[in-house]
């Protein structure tokens, strides 16, 4: 959990850039990519990343300029990476803004459970890291390279002319 807002800007800044990186990496024709038909789209996957941080941090009382749950799905992939890269400033702008330390420790009603602040911090950054696994493993089936996060990825091994592990 999040003492102050610093700390979690920090992470955050880590974390989006990695998740903007994954977004960045997208073709307009790999947001179709699904597991079955009964599942997400990777573009659905991805534009739900872009929309559950204006959700989740709305349930906790933050104003963000940026795309909500009901915005309709963009079917080009540099729209969703442009929304994503807004609404993490957006984000971080009203964190500075509209919060204090103090308000890490103040309750929200998320989906019907009181949680601290701080909590509902870290959830939003487990749930994009959670969405964003999903995407690496739709990117390999659309045959996309995939950026790496905490540490390189297959392509990013073999262009340092390293094997990569399995």
């Amino acid at each position: 959990m999040y003492q102050t807002i610093n700390g979690f800007l920090q992470t955050w800044e880590f974390e989006a850039g990695a998740t903007q990186r994954i977004l960045d990496a997208l073709t307009d024709e790999s947001l179709k990519q699904d597991v079955t038909p009964q599942d997400r789209t990777l573009g659905t996957i991805a534009w739900h990343i872009v929309t559950s941080i204006q959700v989740i941090m709305g349930g906790a009382g933050l104003q963000i300029e940026a795309p909500g749950g009901d915005a309709p799905e963009p079917s080009e992939a540099q729209k969703i990476a442009e929304s994503y890269r807004r609404t993490t400033d957006a984000l971080m702008q009203a964190l500075k803004s509209q919060w204090t330390d103090d308000t890490l420790q103040v309750k929200s009603d998320m989906f019907g459970q009181q949680m601290p602040n701080n909590v509902i911090l870290m959830l939003l950054i487990n749930h994009q890291n959670h969405h964003r696994g999903q995407l690496t493993i739709l990117m390999r089936q659309a045959g996309l390279a995939v950026p790496g996060v905490y540490g390189p990825s297959r392509e990013e091994w073999a262009a340092m002319g390293m094997e990569p592990l399995k």
